[in-house]
């Protein structure tokens, strides 16, 4: 072992022991004998790193890749020194430097560590961007232009405008459920159903996304379901005219065609589970021959559930 490769052997010991300052000066004893190995300099930019001085180690990394080009260095030295570059941004929270040296690094030599690495960095760069975007006051004026469109009867630039809005504030439940009434406008009931359950769980107590949830459902010629939201209405305002009238109807065509309630309940997959189950089948015919066996079995949550699932879809009555 040569006199300079000694000199790093010691200061990777040092290194090891975190006695930084002894590390770093046998890193320049090795690199006063070769300054032609880049290692000396990575391994000089690791201890800057430890010491978190992120800037030097930048510095450093750069020197060494500039020694590794003019010696023909190995590409993985000098992917090596990228990625180290790329943890110091990191560590600083330069995202967008942080993203540009992982990428180098890749095109030198691409590892899944490094793909990781620039994965994450990406994530905070895209969350840095939407959180920049936020401006509720734009999200409002965008809402407005909407809803001008929508009066038009142009739901698909109403849409548009809603979906900015959105971007702009994603906390709005009101943008949601005017979004939700385009979709419904444009038959896209599955993205209206989506939007309207992202506006109840922002707001829970916004009747509106309720209402147009079971008008969706409606549409859908999903009754039960309809009926479960138009009630979610009503156990916010009782009086509220839509979600009666909603009810009401979903009521009768939910009832009106007996076969038609049994082919849609059999098509759900927690009817068709209910159904499977040999103690439910049990209780089930109890529960024929004896009304007051279901008194009982209703005291177990489990089973409740399950009658009252048995009940929405329209499979079974009580009376």
């Amino acid at each position: 072992m040569d006199a300079a490769e000694q000199q790093k052997a010691a200061g990777n010991a040092a290194y090891k022991k975190r006695d930084f300052e002894t590390a770093l000066a046998c890193y320049e004893k090795a690199i006063e004998l070769n300054p032609n190995n880049m290692t000396f300099y990575t391994n000089m930019a690791a201890v800057h790193f430890e010491k978190k001085d992120y800037k030097k180690c930048v510095e450093v990394c750069e020197k060494a890749i500039e020694i590794g080009r003019e010696n023909r260095a190995d590409f993985k030295l000098i992917a090596r020194a990228f990625t180290r570059i790329g943890n110091a941004y990191k560590k600083l929270e330069d995202w967008q430097n942080a993203k540009v040296f992982y990428e180098k690094s890749m095109s030198e030599h691409r590892t899944p560590e490094i793909k990781t690495l620039l994965s994450e960095v990406e994530k905070q760069l895209k969350e840095m961007e939407r959180k920049a975007y936020i401006d509720p006051v734009k999200a409002e004026q965008e809402k407005e232009i909407g809803n001008s469109f929508f009066k038009k009867g142009d739901y698909a630039t109403a849409m548009k405008h809603y979906t900015e809005a959105i971007k702009r504030n994603q906390d709005d439940p009101k943008l949601y459920s005017n979004r939700a009434a385009c979709y419904t406008k444009l038959a896209a009931f599955d993205l209206g159903l989506k939007d309207c359950d992202k506006c109840v769980e922002l707001d829970p107590k916004f009747i509106k996304g309720w209402i147009r949830k079971g008008k969706i459902l409606q549409g859908m010629q999903q009754f039960s379901k309809a009926l479960a939201a138009y009630q979610k209405a009503l156990d916010i305002d009782t009086s509220n005219v839509e979600a009666l009238e909603g009810y009401r109807t979903c009521s009768v065509a939910a009832n009106s065609n007996p076969e038609e309630v049994r082919k849609r309940a059999m098509s759900d997959p927690d009817v068709q589970a209910i159904l499977r189950d040999p103690a439910m089948r049990l209780i089930l015919e109890q529960m024929q021959d004896d009304p007051q066996a279901l008194q009982d079995h209703l005291k177990n949550p489990d089973i409740a559930a399950k009658i009252q699932k048995l009940l929405e879809s329209g499979l079974i009555a009580i009376h």
